[in-house]
């Protein structure tokens, strides 16, 4: 059954890794439709096709999707991040996909929500460019090693389970950036004019709760948490997470199909 939604916001895909599930991502585009869809940074992820070229077909599918979703009547709305943000120099219009550097949605009750990836806030990533590479290339090696886990995982009949997710929660340095990271972009959206709330990407960590008199929003990834944000037509903003989507793992090293299906 599909389901259709005023507003949605997906971020951090990251095609043109192992790691990013553009599987899911197919299936949820596939049973969700919306009037406008937010696509907030990180769809491609330039950095690592720079280290080596990876582009299944699939990675090729969830481009000819949006595509076709814009084609269909939905309004995209793409915002570059830090991974590609080559697109950043090519703002503007191009049929129903819009390319732009921030954004201010209304909701249907009326509240009006900044929408930016973060990266801006992210002092390693804006001036510290070969440490942010360096910790990119760490973190692609935990999501790496979460295909052959889950592999031996479903052989024992257990559910997906993410070490990088499982070692960025444990480490203390990483809760501490990721509630200075919301902090951060909060007091951003404050700067706006008649601003109630912001919704972001960029850390990977989805989330949806008030943060002093602004709500805030993170979307999350399609790497980990395979989350999504929606919007109901009365204004209703929900988090959608990989509770309710079938995933799967494709491992070459193993030359294994894995489908995980009760998340």
């Amino acid at each position: 059954m599909i389901r259709h939604y005023r507003t949605g916001w997906i971020s951090d895909v990251h095609l043109g890794t192992r790691g990013s599930q553009a599987d899911a991502l197919l299936h949820f585009l596939k049973t969700h439709e919306f009037e406008t869809l937010y696509v907030v940074g990180d769809l491609l992820d330039v950095w690592a096709l720079k280290r080596g070229i990876y582009w299944p077909q699939s990675h090729n599918d969830v481009i000819q999707k949006l595509l076709r979703a814009g084609r269909k009547g939905t309004r995209v709305i793409y915002i570059p991040g830090n991974h590609d943000e080559f697109v950043s120099g090519f703002h503007g219009e191009y049929g129903a996909v819009t390319v732009q550097p921030r954004a201010i949605h209304t909701t249907a009750d009326g509240r009006r929500l900044l929408v930016i990836h973060g990266h801006e806030l992210d002092t390693v990533v804006q001036n510290i460019k070969w440490l942010a590479h360096l910790g990119d290339v760490g973190y692609n090696t935990l999501l790496r090693l979460n295909a052959p886990i889950n592999w031996i995982r479903k052989k024992m009949g257990l559910h997906f389970w993410s070490l990088s997710a499982a070692a960025k929660r444990s480490v203390k340095t990483a809760v501490n950036y990721i509630g200075a990271f919301e902090d951060a972009v909060v007091r951003l959206a404050r700067l706006e004019e008649n601003v109630q709330g912001v919704v972001c990407g960029h850390i990977h960590t989805p989330a949806m709760r008030s943060i002093g008199p602004l709500e805030y929003y993170n979307s999350g990834d399609w790497v980990e948490s395979l989350s999504a944000l929606v919007e109901e037509q009365d204004g209703t903003i929900q988090l959608l997470t990989d509770q309710r989507l079938p995933m799967t793992v494709t491992d070459p090293s193993l030359n294994a199909f894995v489908e995980i299906s009760s998340l």
